[in-house]
């Protein structure tokens, strides 16, 4: 038996101090960041109270004017922080990426899990998992040059001839900056993190399964649909829970085709928005010209509530995964 020494014990006690540091580090960051944000949004709190979330206009206010003071708190006069329409824009244009995504990402993860195989299918996975690192600023670029003018001149008028007699299809194109075109650049950024983590899903369902499936006379999709699907449905949940996060959280790429709405909710499926993220981005440094600061304060509150939403998306998500197991597992318990 090896003998203990006095230097093992010693590294073994900075072993267990780093490993304690680092796997608390998470959950640190997250501290800090939320009361860091949560101490910043105190006055709007206290200036705008609910209307924050329930209120349309955005106003900074007269700069070079004279304070008014609401609640202790005092504001340029004129200003007014509504966050709504930000709010809206930022789920409205999430749901289309993932209602473009899903679709795409299950059935490109199928293909290169069971379909593709060899280097064909290892070059593809590749691309995939490239596409996932293109920076945003170029895929932005490439909405503002390429998909703005197609969506505006073409699948815009297009989608109103087809489906103009639903409400939300039907009225003005406009130029092709606006929801559409947000969503459609977000589902291009969450289609690599959904369809990896699908395909790694696929890879895992047992080989016996799937022949057991197709032995019986099941086709392909069949054997997708009753084996392997209900087999990764918790995984896909998580997998879908990521890329809804990500796209509530992108910034540069929505900037640059958003069309950057302020103070009017969209009307129809072409209309200007703006996002949480990206309207933080891009309000910032005239948010810092306010002598008062309230502007840059109004704008810590608006990342707090994006990190709610978020943090409720990925808490939803899991009690989707972890409620079906736990409630499986009670019914298998009552069945036995």
């Amino acid at each position: 038996m090896r003998r203990i020494t006095g230097a093992s014990k010693t590294a073994d006690r900075i072993f267990q101090v780093a490993t304690g540091i680092c796997a608390s580090s998470p959950v640190l960051f997250l501290l800090a960041i939320t009361a860091i944000v949560v101490v910043q949004s105190i006055p709007t709190m206290r200036f705008m109270g609910w209307e924050f979330i329930t209120h349309v206009t955005w106003n900074i206010g007269n700069l070079y004017g004279a304070m008014t003071h609401k609640h202790g708190v005092s504001v340029p006069m004129g200003a007014s922080y509504g966050a709504l329409v930000f709010i809206v824009g930022t789920i409205a244009s999430s749901l289309i990426a993932l209602i473009i995504a899903i679709p795409v990402s299950i059935l490109t993860a199928m293909i290169l899990a069971y379909r593709v195989r060899g280097p064909l299918g290892w070059i593809l996975s590749i691309l995939v998992e490239l596409l996932a690192g293109i920076p945003s600023v170029v895929i932005g670029l490439w909405g503002i040059l390429v998909l703005a003018p197609w969506i505006g001149h073409q699948f815009g008028p297009f989608l109103k001839s087809v489906f103009g007699f639903i409400p939300f299809f039907g009225g003005s194109v406009g130029s092709g900056y606006g929801l559409l075109t947000s969503g459609i650049v977000l589902a291009i950024m969450i289609v690599p993190i959904i369809t990896a983590t699908t395909r790694d899903l696929f890879q895992q369902v047992p080989l016996l399964a799937r022949e057991g499936g197709l032995g019986l006379g099941m086709t392909t999709w069949e054997t997708v649909r009753f084996i392997c699907l209900p087999y990764i449905k918790n995984g896909l949940v998580g997998a879908v829970a990521l890329g809804w996060g990500r796209a509530m959280g992108e910034t540069m790429a929505v900037l640059m085709v958003s069309g950057s709405a302020i103070n009017i909710l969209p009307h129809n499926l072409y209309s200007p928005i703006s996002t949480m993220a990206a309207f933080i981005a891009d309000q910032l440094d005239s948010a810092q010209t306010d002598a008062s600061g309230m502007a840059v304060h109004a704008l810590s509150e608006m990342a707090l509530v994006l990190l709610i939403i978020t943090l409720l998306t990925n808490l939803f998500a899991r009690w989707l995964v972890g409620g079906r197991s736990t409630t499986k597992r009670a019914r298998a318990g009552a069945r036995v």
